[in-house]
Protein backbone atom coordinates (compact mmCIF):
# COMPACT_ATOMS: atom_id res chain seq x y z
CA UNK A 1 0.00 0.00 0.00
CA UNK A 2 0.93 3.30 -1.20
CA UNK A 3 1.14 5.87 1.64
CA UNK A 4 0.24 9.45 0.72
CA UNK A 5 2.61 11.92 1.69
CA UNK A 6 1.38 15.05 3.68
CA UNK A 7 2.86 18.14 3.02
CA UNK A 8 4.75 19.74 6.44
CA UNK A 9 4.37 16.22 8.38
CA UNK A 10 8.07 16.19 9.47
CA UNK A 11 7.86 19.30 10.60
CA UNK A 12 4.80 18.67 12.84
CA UNK A 13 6.11 15.79 14.36
CA UNK A 14 9.02 17.81 15.35
CA UNK A 15 7.45 20.23 16.92
CA UNK A 16 4.89 18.39 18.91
CA UNK A 17 4.77 18.16 22.65
CA UNK A 18 3.67 14.41 22.36
CA UNK A 19 6.55 13.28 19.85
CA UNK A 20 9.29 12.27 21.86
CA UNK A 21 12.67 13.27 19.54
CA UNK A 22 15.71 12.15 22.16
CA UNK A 23 13.56 9.17 22.87
CA UNK A 24 16.96 6.84 22.96
CA UNK A 25 18.15 8.67 25.83
CA UNK A 26 15.12 7.58 28.11
CA UNK A 27 16.17 3.54 27.67
CA UNK A 28 14.89 2.00 31.27
CA UNK A 29 13.98 5.22 32.28
CA UNK A 30 10.59 6.31 30.79
CA UNK A 31 8.99 6.85 34.09
CA UNK A 32 11.55 10.32 34.08
CA UNK A 33 8.97 11.34 30.79
CA UNK A 34 5.65 10.47 32.65
CA UNK A 35 7.32 11.73 36.25
CA UNK A 36 5.36 9.03 38.22
CA UNK A 37 5.60 4.91 38.07
CA UNK A 38 2.38 3.76 36.58
CA UNK A 39 1.91 1.02 34.35
CA UNK A 40 3.48 1.72 30.97
CA UNK A 41 1.80 -0.06 28.05
CA UNK A 42 2.88 0.08 24.17
CA UNK A 43 1.17 -0.04 21.00
CA UNK A 44 3.31 -1.02 18.21
CA UNK A 45 2.14 0.13 14.87
CA UNK A 46 -0.31 2.86 16.45
CA UNK A 47 -1.30 4.45 12.38
CA UNK A 48 -3.57 7.18 13.11
CA UNK A 49 -3.64 6.66 16.99
CA UNK A 50 -7.41 6.68 17.51
CA UNK A 51 -7.04 3.30 20.00
CA UNK A 52 -3.81 4.52 22.12
CA UNK A 53 -5.41 8.18 22.14
CA UNK A 54 -8.41 6.90 23.99
CA UNK A 55 -7.20 4.45 25.87
CA UNK A 56 -5.03 7.75 27.31
CA UNK A 57 -8.30 9.86 27.77
CA UNK A 58 -9.79 6.53 30.00
CA UNK A 59 -7.19 5.32 32.12
CA UNK A 60 -5.55 8.14 32.99
CA UNK A 61 -3.41 6.12 35.44
CA UNK A 62 -1.70 4.19 33.11
CA UNK A 63 0.85 5.83 30.84
CA UNK A 64 0.81 5.28 27.01
CA UNK A 65 3.53 4.71 24.39
CA UNK A 66 2.78 4.69 20.58
CA UNK A 67 5.13 3.67 18.39
CA UNK A 68 4.51 4.12 14.18
CA UNK A 69 7.36 4.80 11.46
CA UNK A 70 5.32 6.21 8.95
CA UNK A 71 5.72 10.16 9.10
CA UNK A 72 2.46 10.68 6.84
CA UNK A 73 0.65 8.44 9.54
CA UNK A 74 1.90 9.84 12.72
CA UNK A 75 0.96 12.98 11.90
CA UNK A 76 -2.48 12.33 11.26
CA UNK A 77 -2.21 11.14 15.50
CA UNK A 78 -0.55 14.40 16.37
CA UNK A 79 -3.32 16.29 15.00
CA UNK A 80 -5.72 14.30 17.15
CA UNK A 81 -4.11 15.87 20.11
CA UNK A 82 -3.09 19.30 19.06
CA UNK A 83 -6.16 20.63 21.73
CA UNK A 84 -5.62 18.17 23.87
CA UNK A 85 -3.44 17.94 27.85
CA UNK A 86 -2.91 13.78 28.05
CA UNK A 87 0.30 14.08 30.40
CA UNK A 88 0.16 10.25 30.13
CA UNK A 89 0.49 9.94 26.04
CA UNK A 90 3.75 10.10 24.14
CA UNK A 91 4.40 9.40 20.74
CA UNK A 92 7.71 7.87 18.84
CA UNK A 93 8.54 7.54 15.31
CA UNK A 94 10.56 4.67 14.72
CA UNK A 95 10.62 1.28 13.44
CA UNK A 96 9.97 -1.94 15.83
CA UNK A 97 12.60 -3.94 14.83
CA UNK A 98 14.56 -1.35 16.89
CA UNK A 99 12.51 -2.01 19.76
CA UNK A 100 15.47 -3.93 21.93
CA UNK A 101 17.50 -0.13 21.71
CA UNK A 102 14.97 2.02 23.28
CA UNK A 103 12.95 0.15 25.90
CA UNK A 104 14.27 -2.12 28.47
CA UNK A 105 12.43 -3.98 31.35
CA UNK A 106 10.11 -1.52 31.61
CA UNK A 107 6.43 -2.30 29.22
CA UNK A 108 3.52 -3.95 31.01
CA UNK A 109 1.34 -4.15 28.19
CA UNK A 110 1.95 -4.30 24.46
CA UNK A 111 -0.61 -3.95 21.82
CA UNK A 112 -0.90 -5.65 18.25
CA UNK A 113 -3.76 -3.38 16.45
CA UNK A 114 -3.98 -5.01 12.48
CA UNK A 115 -0.23 -5.10 12.26
CA UNK A 116 0.63 -5.96 8.59
CA UNK A 117 0.69 -9.82 7.69
CA UNK A 118 3.44 -10.64 5.81
CA UNK A 119 1.82 -13.52 4.24
CA UNK A 120 4.65 -15.32 2.14
CA UNK A 121 6.30 -17.31 4.02
CA UNK A 122 9.69 -15.56 3.00
CA UNK A 123 8.55 -12.56 5.16
CA UNK A 124 7.63 -14.99 8.52
CA UNK A 125 9.82 -12.89 10.96
CA UNK A 126 8.33 -9.07 9.93
CA UNK A 127 5.38 -10.53 11.19
CA UNK A 128 5.04 -8.57 14.81
CA UNK A 129 3.80 -12.07 16.52
CA UNK A 130 6.53 -14.18 15.26
CA UNK A 131 9.20 -15.69 17.45
CA UNK A 132 11.90 -12.95 15.98
CA UNK A 133 9.97 -10.07 17.92
CA UNK A 134 8.20 -12.25 20.80
CA UNK A 135 12.33 -12.95 21.72
CA UNK A 136 12.56 -8.45 21.36
CA UNK A 137 9.94 -8.05 23.26
CA UNK A 138 11.12 -10.27 26.10
CA UNK A 139 14.04 -7.57 27.08
CA UNK A 140 11.12 -4.78 27.47
CA UNK A 141 8.70 -6.23 29.62
CA UNK A 142 8.91 -5.19 33.40
CA UNK A 143 7.83 -8.20 34.70
CA UNK A 144 4.88 -10.28 33.45
CA UNK A 145 4.72 -10.17 29.35
CA UNK A 146 1.24 -9.29 28.26
CA UNK A 147 0.44 -8.98 24.82
CA UNK A 148 -3.09 -7.88 22.98
CA UNK A 149 -3.46 -8.63 19.52
CA UNK A 150 -6.51 -7.83 17.22
CA UNK A 151 -6.45 -8.27 13.48
CA UNK A 152 -9.17 -9.08 11.05
CA UNK A 153 -6.83 -11.64 8.89
CA UNK A 154 -7.60 -14.54 9.82
CA UNK A 155 -3.93 -16.33 8.70
CA UNK A 156 -2.20 -13.89 11.21
CA UNK A 157 -4.61 -14.74 13.95
CA UNK A 158 -3.89 -18.34 13.32
CA UNK A 159 -0.20 -18.30 13.11
CA UNK A 160 0.01 -15.75 15.90
CA UNK A 161 -1.92 -18.10 18.11
CA UNK A 162 0.53 -20.77 17.47
CA UNK A 163 3.37 -18.71 18.10
CA UNK A 164 2.46 -17.32 20.80
CA UNK A 165 1.76 -21.03 22.45
CA UNK A 166 5.22 -22.34 21.43
CA UNK A 167 7.19 -19.36 22.77
CA UNK A 168 5.29 -20.17 26.23
CA UNK A 169 2.40 -17.78 26.62
CA UNK A 170 -1.14 -18.69 27.85
CA UNK A 171 -4.20 -17.46 26.12
CA UNK A 172 -5.65 -15.26 28.78
CA UNK A 173 -8.80 -14.06 26.48
CA UNK A 174 -10.47 -14.51 22.86
CA UNK A 175 -12.80 -13.54 20.30
CA UNK A 176 -13.54 -14.73 16.90
CA UNK A 177 -15.65 -11.85 16.58
CA UNK A 178 -14.99 -8.77 19.19
CA UNK A 179 -18.40 -6.47 17.32
CA UNK A 180 -20.70 -9.42 17.71
CA UNK A 181 -20.00 -10.29 21.28
CA UNK A 182 -19.82 -6.82 21.86
CA UNK A 183 -16.64 -7.82 23.67
CA UNK A 184 -15.02 -6.13 26.90
CA UNK A 185 -14.36 -2.11 26.21
CA UNK A 186 -13.35 -2.30 23.05
CA UNK A 187 -11.44 0.72 21.63
CA UNK A 188 -11.86 0.58 17.74
CA UNK A 189 -9.09 1.74 15.23
CA UNK A 190 -9.80 3.73 12.09
CA UNK A 191 -9.44 0.34 10.20
CA UNK A 192 -11.43 -1.59 12.20
CA UNK A 193 -13.96 0.48 11.79
CA UNK A 194 -13.59 0.66 8.12
CA UNK A 195 -13.99 -3.04 7.75
CA UNK A 196 -16.47 -3.77 10.70
CA UNK A 197 -18.81 -1.70 9.09
CA UNK A 198 -18.42 -4.40 5.97
CA UNK A 199 -19.06 -7.07 8.16
CA UNK A 200 -15.50 -8.47 8.49
CA UNK A 201 -15.20 -10.37 11.86
CA UNK A 202 -12.18 -9.04 14.52
CA UNK A 203 -10.11 -11.83 15.94
CA UNK A 204 -8.85 -10.69 20.09
CA UNK A 205 -6.61 -12.95 21.91
CA UNK A 206 -4.52 -11.33 25.09
CA UNK A 207 -1.79 -13.54 26.30
CA UNK A 208 0.40 -14.16 28.93
CA UNK A 209 3.74 -15.68 30.00
CA UNK A 210 4.34 -16.42 33.42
Amino acid sequence: MRLKHVKGAHEKIEKSPYVLLDYLDYKGNYHKIFKNDYPIHLEIGMGKGNFIIQKAKKYPNINFIGIEKYDSVLVRAIEKVEHEELPNLKFIRMDARSIEDVFYKEIDTIYLNFSDPWPKDKHEKRRLTSSFYLEKYDGIFKELPKIIQKTDNRKLFEYSLKSFINYGYKIEDISLSVHEENFQENITTEYEKKWSEKGFPIYFVSVIKK
